[in-house]
C-alpha cells in the first residue's frame, strides 16, 4: 500500500510522462555504440539543461555530466549512454531504432540496456527541484561513454582524473524496479598456439594451429563445470567466445590460432586465480595466455587504455545505501522491493570494485531483455522510477543526517567519560 508521499510523488512523476518517453525514444533514435556516441551525448547533454541543472558538460573522455547544488553530500546517479550494435537487421520484427510505442512498451534497441535509467534519473533530478533541492547535498547526473566495450573506465576517468568522487553512487542498469547491490567480476583473455604452414597439398609439412587450439577448448569446457560457487552471486564460468586464426590461405595450414574467453568471477575468485587455471590447462602446451588489453579512442579523440580485468564487488545488505534506495522504492511501490544482483558487469566494477564507494542499482527494465531483438521497458515503469530516483537523495542525506547525529552524540558521551 503506498504512503501520501508516494502517492504524491508519483502524481508528479506522471505529469513529465510523456517528457520521458519523448526523451527515451529520442535516444534510441540515435545509433550510439561505443566510441561513436557524440550525437546522443548531445542529445543528453540538451535535455539536461532543458531540465535547469546548475551545470552541464562534458567530461575529457565525452560522458555527459550533470550537476544540481553545492552541498557537501555528493550522490552520484550513473547511466550508460553507448549500446551494442543490432546484428542482423533481419532478425529485428521492428526498426530498432524507431523507439516504437506499443501495448504501453517502448521497444528498440538500448530500451533496456539502459536508456531508460537515464531518463528516469534525469526526471527524478527535475522531481527533486519541483519539490525544492535540498541545501546539503550535490547531485551528479551521468550519461557515460564505452562501458559496453569497457565497463568502469569512464567512472575511473571521472572519479580520479576529473575529481568528482561521490559518497555513493547509484548505478541505472535494468534492475525490474528490485535494488541490486553487486555482481560477479570477470575478464577477457586470449590464448594464441603457433604452428607452421604449408600447401594443403603438403600438409604434412605444416603443424597446424587450429589442431592445437582443440584441445585447449576441450579444457576449457571442461573447467567451467569445476568452478566456484557462492549463495548469492553463483557460480564462476569461463567460455570460449570468439576463434580466428591466421592463414595464407583457404588451401594452406594455418599458422596462427586465437580464442578469446569470458571468464566471470564468482565471490572468492580473482583475476590472478583465474588466469592461472588458464595457465594450467592440461593440453595447453605452448601455447601464449593473455590479458586482453583495452586500448581506443574516444568519440571526442581522447584515449582509454587499461588491462580487461573487472573485480567482483557485493555491498552488504545492510549498508545504509542499500536500504536508503530500499525505502524509496517501497515509498512509491507500496512494498518492500526485492534485493537482489545483476547477472552481468557493470561501472560498478570501478566504483565499488577498485574504488570502494558504496554502489547500488535501480532502474526499470529486465536485464534479460538486455541485447535481444525484444529489448522493451513498460511506460509506468519509467514513470515509477522517476519518482522512486527524486526520493532517494532525501531518503539517503535523511540516513546520514542520523548516523552524524549518533556519531556526535558518541564522541559527546565519550569526551564527557574522560573528564570524569
Amino acid at each position: 500500500m503506498t504512503t501520501k508521499t508516494g502517492d504524491q510523488t508519483l502524481v508528479a512523476a506522471s505529469a513529465y510522462r510523456e517528457r520521458i518517453v519523448r526523451f527515451l525514444r529520442e535516444m534510441i533514435a540515435i545509433p550510439a555504440e561505443s566510441r561513436r556516441e557524440k550525437e546522443r551525448c548531445e542529445r543528453v547533454f540538451a535535455e539536461y539543461e532543458s531540465l535547469g541543472f546548475d551545470e552541464v558538460l562534458f567530461d575529457g573522455l565525452g560522458t555527459v555530466v550533470g550537476r544540481i547544488g553545492y552541498g557537501p553530500y555528493k550522490l552520484l546517479v550513473d547511466g550508460h549512454v553507448d549500446c551494442v550494435g543490432v546484428g542482423d537487421r533481419e532478425a529485428w520484427s521492428f526498426d530498432p531504432f524507431e523507439g516504437k510505442v506499443e501495448d504501453g512498451q517502448v521497444w528498440g534497441r538500448g530500451a533496456v540496456d539502459q536508456l531508460p535509467g537515464i531518463a528516469c534519473a534525469a526526471y527524478g533530478a527535475r522531481l527533486l527541484l519541483d519539490r525544492g533541492f535540498p541545501e546539503d547535498l550535490t547531485l551528479y547526473v551521468t550519461a557515460s561513454v564505452m562501458e559496453e566495450e569497457c565497463d568502469g573506465y569512464c567512472m575511473l576517468h571521472l572519479i580520479e582524473r576529473e575529481g568528482i568522487r561521490p559518497e555513493a553512487v547509484v548505478l541505472t542498469e535494468p534492475t525490474d524496479l528490485a535494488v541490486y547491490r553487486g555482481h560477479r567480476g570477470r575478464l577477457e583473455a586470449t590464448i594464441t598456439t603457433r604452428g607452421r604452414s604449408a600447401h594443403g597439398a603438403h600438409a604434412e609439412h605444416g603443424v597446424n594451429a587450429l589442431y592445437k587450439i582443440a584441445p585447449i577448448i576441450a579444457d576449457i569446457e571442461e573447467l567451467n563445470g569445476h568452478l566456484a560457487h557462492d549463495d548469492f552471486l553463483g557460480d564462476g564460468s569461463v567460455i570460449v567466445s570468439h576463434l580466428e586464426c591466421t592463414t595464407p590461405s583457404l588451401n594452406a595450414v594455418p599458422d596462427r590460432a586465437m580464442i578469446f574467453i569470458d571468464r566471470r568471477l564468482t565471490a572468492g575468485e580473482t583475476v590472478e586465480s583465474a588466469m592461472a587455471q588458464l595457465r594450467s590447462l592440461a593440453h595447453l602446451g605452448d601455447a601464449e595466455v593473455g590479458l586482453l588489453l583495452y586500448d581506443a579512442m574516444g568519440w571526442n579523440g581522447a584515449c582509454a587504455s587499461q588491462d580487461k580485468a573487472f573485480p567482483t564487488w557485493v555491498l552488504d545488505e545492510g549498508h545504509p545505501l542499500v536500504q536508503g534506495v530500499a525505502n524509496a522504492a517501497e515509498t512509491v511501490l507500496g512494498r518492500r522491493p526485492p534485493i537482489s544482483r545483476w547477472h552481468f558487469s557493470t561501472n560498478g566494477v570501478a566504483t565499488m570494485g577498485r574504488l570502494g564507494i558504496p554502489t547500488v542499482g535501480f532502474a526499470p527494465g529486465r536485464e534479460e531483455l538486455a541485447h535481444t531483438t525484444e529489448e522493451h521497458v513498460a511506460i509506468d515503469d519509467l514513470v515509477t522510477a522517476a519518482a522512486v530516483h527524486s526520493l532517494i537523495p532525501q531518503e539517503l542525506l535523511r540516513g546520514d543526517r542520523k548516523r552524524a547525529t549518533t556519531k556526535t552524540r558518541r564522541h559527546k558521551e565519550e569526551h564527557e567519560e574522560r573528564r570524569e
